[in-house]
């Protein structure tokens, strides 16, 4: 019988043994049911923040890069409209006016170029070919937006812009100015709220972490506890076991007598 119940304790004492050995991570739901589908929702939880901060890091990848772009448009609209400005002056002659506007027509190339070339991921951002683009945010299904724009001279209503006509209007490269600031300063408040999110996101990733690794502490330091009483009750049944040993050796040497 006292070899039955040794192999008993050894059995009981496998469940503190276990918690110890895996850092206080629930094994199976026989440990913890309800603290198990606790853990299961918070990692899951977890996960999806983090996803959602790596799917936040490329929508702020995509605002830079068309932050780049808009920024070079910018630049050549500015340089036109130095170049527009200079064509105003009736000091110059026509042969003028056509080296002008060659120039001109080559800033408007560039424009084109970067607002086709512009992409993340082949997604083309600034030519007016790709819907606004929507980020899974977190686990909850909060999204992000990344706003796609058409920034083509012929969008910009620049396309027919001619310095040597001689009735060409500033007023045509101010408004294209306007409109691709207007652009910037939106990527901006995006970049900005992604920004704010992805921040969120990982003040709460650490939190839930946090929260995690104290049950498994808890769990571990609990595990402790019970392996050392159970250590005592084992010490305890192995002192008692002998005295009865010892009682007994002493009733049959006294019956021999």
């Amino acid at each position: 019988m006292s070899g039955v119940g040794s192999v008993g304790s050894y059995s009981s004492a496998y469940s503190p043994y276990s918690t110890i050995a895996s850092g206080g991570a629930l094994q199976s739901a026989a440990q913890d049911a309800a603290g198990l589908a606790i853990e299961e929702k918070t990692e899951a939880q977890t996960r999806g923040l983090d996803q959602g901060t790596a799917n936040l890091g490329d929508a702020k990848s995509a605002l830079n890069i068309e932050d780049g772009a808009l920024d070079g448009i910018t630049d050549y609209l500015q340089s036109i409209r130095e170049l527009a400005v200079k064509a105003k002056n009736d000091l110059l002659t026509e042969e003028d006016r056509g080296y002008i506007q060659q120039q001109i027509s080559q800033y408007m190339e560039g424009i084109n170029d970067l607002a086709g070339g512009t992409t993340f991921n082949e997604k083309k951002l600034l030519d007016g070919s790709t819907d606004n683009l929507t980020i899974a945010a977190d686990a909850e299904g909060s999204t992000a937006n990344v706003s796609t724009y058409n920034s083509t001279v012929e969008s910009l209503g620049i396309a027919d812009f001619d310095v040597t006509s001689g009735n060409f209007n500033l007023d045509d490269i101010d408004n294209a100015l306007s409109t691709v600031l207007s652009s910037r300063a939106n990527v901006g408040a995006e970049t900005n709220r992604i920004e704010y999110a992805a921040s969120y996101n990982t003040k709460a990733s650490l939190e839930l972490n946090g929260y995690a690794m104290d049950k498994e502490e808890d769990r571990v330091m609990n595990a402790i506890q019970d392996y050392k009483k159970k250590q005592a009750l084992d010490q305890y049944q192995m002192m008692l076991q002998k005295r009865k040993q010892d009682d007994n050796e002493r009733q049959t040497q006294m019956l021999f007598a």
